[in-house]
């Protein structure tokens, strides 16, 4: 949760952490490696369906639409629709918003939905009325922490498959194994596993206890958010906060602390949030990355929130909970109109 003490102390760095949130799927990797375990589960009639085309999952109302998988991959064999990959994406754990144990296979079907998705859901059986095709962005804020998660994680898998289809020492196509979770060779064997690459987001807050937020594209934008950067090889996390914030701002970073961390698998990112203090009172834009950056109070970055002057991160993404954890509490949102 987020202090209920509003901000930190001046030249210091806060003493709490983002809330770890439990983990609701069970990734079964000792299970996965086991030959034939993905069929096998099939023919079980046990696990649940879940379906994604391109960055699409498809959902009615709050929920995924999760199918019996058996029923689906029997009706799907030899179609248009046929899977690209069929994932296992694990059991839900307890605690989740499925029963204990449910296995979850994900389908990544075609990409041709957009004018066959009415003969598609014409021929499957089970699909509620209402369901849609949507986007993660377009529907996170209303699914429940389980679905969510498990959109993540499709979504991160089955971007690795899309973008690794080949080897990268010889270049010849690659074939899944382990569930989905590794893609192996034929031609001499390798293994080759999915991959995240690190990326840390900042909040820099100054000796007067000012955040420090920027923006890109027009000078005349109104968003502004926290500033973040992918890691490079052979450089710590801590490290690349001191390099991604004087390289995009100019503003030298004396302290650093991690908070906590977001997937982001769009394509493959963990984002890893930082707070971090600084004793400079000037921020320089690189006028690449960063075109705008702005110094707040936390009653001027409120106001200007509020006003309409300013669009600050969703409350999907960890740079929203970074800008509250320094500011102590919720932000407010200007009400939408209708």
């Amino acid at each position: 949760m987020l202090s209920s003490r509003p901000g930190q102390p001046a030249n210091g760095l806060a003493n709490t952490v983002l809330p770890v949130r439990p983990a609701l799927i069970d990734r079964g990797s000792a299970a996965r490696a086991k030959p034939g375990m993905l069929e096998g589960l099939l023919r079980s009639g046990t696990a649940r369906a879940m379906l994604l085309s391109g960055r699409q999952a498809l959902v009615v109302g709050n929920k995924l639409v999760l199918l019996d998988a058996a029923e689906l991959a029997e009706r799907l064999q030899d179609t248009a629709f046929a899977p690209e990959q069929l994932i296992y994406l694990g059991s839900a754990l307890p605690g989740a918003d499925l029963e204990a144990g449910t296995p979850l296979v994900l389908f990544v079907l075609p990409q041709q939905f957009e004018v066959q998705a009415e003969e598609f859901e014409a021929h499957i059986a089970g699909i509620p009325g209402g369901a849609q095709w949507a986007g993660f962005r377009d529907v996170a804020a209303r699914l429940n922490p389980t679905d969510t998660a498990l959109f993540i994680e499709a979504s991160a898998i089955a971007n690795w498959h899309a973008t690794h289809t080949h080897c990268p020492r010889c270049g010849t196509p690659t074939r899944p194994e382990a569930g989905g979770w590794v893609r192996r060779c034929p031609a001499d064997g390798s293994e080759h596993y999915p991959r995240t690459d690190p990326a840390i987001i900042v909040t820099v807050v100054g000796a007067d206890d000012r955040l420090l937020l920027g923006g890109g594209g027009p000078l005349d934008a109104k968003n502004y958010s926290t500033l973040a950067g992918f890691v490079e090889p052979g450089e710590s996390l801590e490290q690349a906060v001191v390099r991604e914030i004087g390289e995009e701002v100019g503003v030298r970073v004396t302290a650093s602390q991690y908070l906590g961390s977001q997937p982001w698998p769009f394509p493959a990112s963990l984002m890893l949030g930082f707070t971090a203090t600084t004793s400079d009172t000037e921020a320089r834009p690189d006028g690449v990355e960063v075109t705008r950056a702005r110094w707040f109070s936390r009653s001027e970055l409120q106001a200007a929130v509020l006003s309409g002057e300013i669009v600050i991160s969703s409350r999907l993404s960890i740079a929203r909970a970074l800008i509250e954890h320094w500011y102590g509490g919720v932000i407010r949102d200007l009400p939408e109109t209708t």
